[in-house]
């Protein structure tokens, strides 16, 4: 089916879901270690109660994006997927806050990321649904510039609330959660659902090009068994580019895991000299992790505008290896700096590399993998996200404890050893268009042998 060439307002409007999802997600990402900790963990006990993140994405997102292959209704393809996650996950961040126990907030966490994973997966495809092949590197564009918005504006919420609009910025007692940190989920459930809700209110999917053969096929292909042989199938099917690129994606999101865990606690301790989770420099230093997690997701909706001319200029494999480069570089910064305004330097770096990691891994697979499998494959495409996040999870505990002695900042400065890894191994993607017949012919087989 030749694809209509979208407007910049189309685009936004299709890709405006993903600010609400990004402000939910980045509420957790830039609080979840501090709320964990001012409900009374340990350093090295952080990495196991963040498994639910990984683990529910690992789970969710390649069951929602076969799932996603084969709906269609009133609502479309992707949209009810859009819909019922951006409900869920409203409801999750409004429960949050009111934690009152690591066991609650970690159950929680567990039900907002497969909440957020439901909304957030087929995302991915409804870029590569919509857009013509020319047109698909601004889509991944204009959706890393709308997450870049969310989560900036959320990852500060906690400080503006403080130092701009004066809500309880005292120390929090023990094991108890700031007014701060708990409105800022208060005001992030409204913003998540009424963003996803103008996408899937302003946007049109194409439906499948002979329905009554679709419907037939889905109805033929029924059944839990199938479906879990068609995923394992096209696992086994995966392009030489998507398998290349996922050893990127392994390196640069162990990388971006340790700065998430550890980032705003380290600079609450290394840089404001906090010595425990009551202190109010404790406070401080995390909405100031916040402020530059803020500063960062800025630095990334700004650069996000040039990922597409400068992908002209140096080619997409270079530009996403230099712009991890800039990560590695601002995490290792961190280590030498003891003014909290430098930090801000060190998350230009940062910023600049999550930019590239929204879009370019995104627009390069998007050309080697067929249209009619997007959704399963993009989902399969986050294992090289979820499964280092699980070993992180598991085993990045033990390391704080015996190799870097609990110590925040080292891991932070792992997370920039795991980026220059990743720029290393991105020399060897090819970035080509896989012929769209070659590809759905070897699927063909392999759907008929799975029978």
């Amino acid at each position: 089916m030749e694809k209509a060439r979208l407007s910049t307002r189309q685009i936004a409007s299709m890709s405006l879901g993903f600010f609400g999802i990004q402000f939910g997600w980045n509420l957790q990402l830039s609080n979840m270690s501090a709320i964990y900790e001012y409900l009374g963990a340990k350093a090295d006990q952080l990495p196991i109660l963040w498994l639910a993140a990984p683990l529910t994405g690992l789970i969710v997102q390649p069951i929602i994006g076969h799932m996603s292959d084969r709906t269609w209704g009133r609502l479309g393809r992707r949209r009810p997927y859009f819909l019922t996650g951006a409900i869920l996950s409203s409801l999750a961040l409004l429960a949050m806050p009111n934690s009152s126990a690591l066991w609650m907030a970690a159950g929680l966490l567990w039900i907002m990321d497969a909440s957020i994973n439901i909304s957030m997966e087929p995302f991915r495809a409804f870029v590569a649904d919509l857009l013509p092949e020319e047109q698909r590197a601004r889509g991944f564009a204009m959706q890393s510039l709308f997450i870049g918005l969310g989560a900036s504006l959320a990852s500060a919420l906690p400080w503006l609330l403080t130092h701009v609009f004066h809500v309880g910025g005292e120390a929090a007692a023990v094991h108890t959660i700031p007014w701060p940190v708990r409105l800022a989920f208060y005001i992030g459930s409204p913003v998540f659902l009424g963003a996803v809700l103008w996408t899937v209110f302003t946007s049109r999917e194409y439906p499948p090009e002979d329905l009554a053969e679709f419907r037939r096929m889905k109805a033929e292909s029924g059944g839990i068994g199938h479906n879990l042989r068609e995923i394992f199938s096209a696992i086994g099917q995966m392009p030489s580019t998507m398998r290349q690129l996922a050893a990127v994606q392994i390196c640069t999101w162990l990388g971006l895991f340790c700065m998430w865990l550890y980032f705003p606690p380290a600079v609450a301790r290394n840089v404001f000299g906090a010595p425990d989770t009551t202190s109010a420099l404790y406070t401080e230093g995390v909405e100031w992790g916040g402020n530059c997690f803020a500063i960062y997701s800025v630095v990334c909706f700004l650069f996000s505008f040039a990922l597409s001319p400068l992908s002209r200029i140096f080619g997409r494999k270079l530009l996403h290896a230099l712009c991890l480069l800039c990560g590695a570089a601002g995490l290792f910064s961190v280590a030498l700096i003891h003014d909290r305004w430098l930090l801000w330097l060190s998350m230009t770096g940062v910023g600049i590399a999550w930019a590239s990691i929204l879009a370019m891994p995104y627009t390069i697979l998007a050309g080697s993998i067929p249209q009619e499998k997007m959704g399963i494959y993009m989902g399969v495409f986050n294992f090289s996200i979820v499964l280092p996040e699980i070993t992180a999870s598991l085993g990045f505990g033990w390391v704080m404890n015996h190799l870097l002695d609990n110590n925040r900042l080292y891991a932070v400065i792992a997370g920039g050893g795991f980026m220059v890894i990743a720029a290393v191994l991105m020399q060897r993607v090819q970035d080509r268009k896989v012929p769209a017949g070659a590809v759905l012919g070897r699927l063909a087989e392999g759907s008929a042998g799975a029978d």
